[in-house]
């Protein structure tokens, strides 16, 4: 297998540390996180390479991306991991945490894209796969604002994977339910779950959607995985 590049963006835990570890096996893998410490940990953890990045800043993601390509490459797959946790009525979240989860998981998820869109179109190839979640599928009482920005990504994703117009360029999103990661650890007693997959279950649909080729025969955009029946 000739090793490929990856970028995993949220690679410093949960989903993200698990995609990334898997792919670090065989192939060259980036991780991006906004917390010095955690990615470092995670670099040496994995034994991959690692950049700070906040994502909603489109300077220090035009500069991760660029220095990967400089290092490494082309990108041939990005995994979009990262989200921030917003539970609650919309009424009683602070707007600095109303800002914030917009700035990452909707600013951040259409930053990012543009940029490794733009760097894909350019070398004609490459796979993109955006984690959304189940809970876009359905309102749920309590997370209004996070559903709500969760599901730009949704909307965003759908729209670029209609809009590539070649097998080449793969846009594509999975929908899991609740998994035991960080941010699943955030969200407070009144909306914890029951039922979970294990990150490293995801990850692994992750990574096969990353290793796709442009012959395989696949339909950019498709939702691929539900992971619980409860909805």
């Amino acid at each position: 297998m000739n090793a490929r590049t990856f970028v995993v963006d949220g690679g410093t835990s949960g989903l993200g540390l698990e995609a990334a570890r898997i792919l670090a096996a065989d192939h060259r893998v980036v991780i991006l996180g906004n917390v010095p410490d955690e990615v470092s940990r995670a670099r040496n953890d994995l034994g991959c390479d690692g950049l700070v990045c906040d994502i909603s800043r489109a300077d220090q993601v035009h500069d991760a991306l660029t220095e990967v390509v400089e290092r490494y490459g082309p990108i041939d797959g990005l995994a979009h991991c990262a989200a921030m946790w917003a539970g609650g009525r919309l009424e009683d979240l602070s707007p600095e945490m109303i800002r914030r989860a917009v700035e990452v998981n909707v600013l951040g998820t259409a930053i990012l894209l543009h940029e490794v869109l733009i760097r894909m179109r350019e070398q004609g190839y490459g796979n993109v796969v955006y984690v959304s979640a189940l809970a876009t599928e359905v309102p749920r009482p309590g997370i209004p604002l996070y559903r709500a920005t969760k599901s730009f990504g949704t909307s965003l994703v759908e729209s670029l994977a209609e809009a590539q117009g070649t097998n080449s360029i793969k846009v594509m999103e999975i929908r899991p339910g609740p998994m035991h990661t960080r941010l699943q650890e955030r969200v407070g007693a009144e909306f914890l779950d029951t039922v979970f997959a294990a990150p490293e279950q995801v990850a692994a649909e992750v990574v096969r959607l990353l290793l796709l080729t442009p012959d395989d025969l696949y339909v950019s955009g498709q939702k691929v995985l539900r992971a619980d029946g409860r909805w």
